[in-house]
């Protein structure tokens, strides 16, 4: 089988070294780029599985490259960047990023994130899945879900918002991007709705609502349903 292709677009050539030297070369194909018209040009052309993108980049902001690659593709984005504050964060999730490091970060995390990327990716490709984490089980073609396998009632709105998330497992979905799925686009900013009926879920679906594991919140970016294996 083919190895998953990723490409690193980073104008700092020490970080360029420190992944090709830390990222397992049996696993995957590697490819570089130093500035975003150049990784622009090689995503059409060799089509990698991922993008490991810098937003510091020497000819373009990282959030320009984001956004004009989601107006042609899909491919699984993940910001590696030293600007670690919020608004930073939330700026790149709304651009159409999949996921975001901040430098410096350990390999060990990059790998997990970037086989939650390709996973994400290949069942994007595929019918709607039964998804299962934990004690949680949805089922998408039956719209159904089961917690310790008893089956439990949602509202539309709490399965709708499940079910988006259901359907980024494992990414940072921003209160923008859920708030503009679920409610409309007039809703955006109204942060407060989110909270509300993701307090309600959590007490239908975590053991222990205020210590959620499934559930859970990025400080000032959004929610992210974290991957468990199955009980």
């Amino acid at each position: 089988m083919n190895k998953p292709k990723l490409q690193i677009v980073d104008d700092e050539l020490a970080i360029r070294r420190f992944l090709r030297a830390s990222l397992p070369q049996s696993d995957f194909e590697l490819l570089e780029a130093g500035n975003g018209e150049e990784g622009m040009r090689m995503v059409a052309k060799d089509r990698p599985d991922v993008l490991l993108l810098d937003l510091g980049l020497p000819d373009m902001d990282g959030l320009q490259v984001t956004t004009q690659l989601r107006e042609w593709t899909q491919i699984p984005i993940i910001v590696l960047s030293a600007r670690g504050q919020e608004t930073d964060k939330v700026a790149a999730l709304d651009a159409g990023a999949d996921d975001y490091l901040t430098k410096p970060f350990g390999i060990s995390e990059l790998l997990a994130r970037i086989r939650v990327a390709l996973r994400h990716a290949s069942i994007g490709d595929a019918a709607e899945p039964v998804f299962e984490s934990g004690s949680l089980r949805v089922d998408l073609p039956a719209r159904q879900v089961f917690v310790r396998g008893e089956e439990i009632k949602l509202t539309p709105i709490e399965y709708k918002l499940l079910a988006l998330l259901v359907k980024h497992a494992g990414l940072v979905l921003t209160h923008r991007q859920l708030l503009t799925d679920v409610w409309g686009p007039v809703y955006d900013t109204e942060t407060q709705y989110l909270r509300v009926y993701m307090t309600q879920l959590r007490h239908k679906i975590e053991a222990e609502p205020a210590k959620p594991v499934l559930l859970i919140t990025e400080p000032g970016v959004g929610y992210r349903l974290r991957i468990e294996l199955v009980e």
